[in-house]
């Protein structure tokens, strides 16, 4: 049933299939850390991200967030939950690294919509992305939570 918000209350405890693998690439892992201010060398350096034990360059721990949201995508444009994009704020977002993302890595993401409650016509949604390898060993958990604010 839908609330003021708009927001199907029944999508708490759906789970959507999971992406398909998203390859991790050494010049975009540059990129992103030169833009949220990653200075150290093993996000641009492969001999650095090596002598540390790492197979390639290591993403700052951020990243992650770019390949939950292309499985957030499945569920916000999925017309049977109801949400309006124009009406999302990001409340808050949280990570839990198993181990770091690295250049050459294949990622899948699972969706989990863990929460849907209203308050005061806003709708609070909390999903969870299992990121992993496709051969399934756990990357990262990151847990947001979106917030819908009422038409009009």
């Amino acid at each position: 049933m839908s609330a003021p918000s708009g927001i199907d209350a029944s999508f708490a405890g759906r789970t959507y299939p999971a992406t398909r693998p998203y390859e991790v690439g050494r010049e975009e892992l540059r990129e992103f850390a030169a833009a949220v201010g990653a200075t150290h060398p093993a996000h641009t350096d492969p001999v650095v991200a090596r002598a540390l034990g790492h197979a390639d360059v290591v993403a700052p721990p951020t990243y992650a967030v770019k390949v939950a949201q292309l499985a957030d995508r499945q569920f916000v444009t999925d017309p049977a939950a109801g949400i309006d994009y124009s009406r999302v704020v990001h409340g808050e977002q949280s990570f839990t690294h198993h181990r770091p993302v690295v250049a050459g890595d294949r990622l899948v993401s699972v969706l989990h919509v863990d929460a849907v409650r209203e308050v005061r016509g806003t709708a609070m949604v909390t999903t969870r992305n299992e990121i992993t390898t496709e051969d399934g060993e756990p990357v990262t958990t990151v847990v947001s939570m979106l917030v819908v604010r009422p038409a009009g």
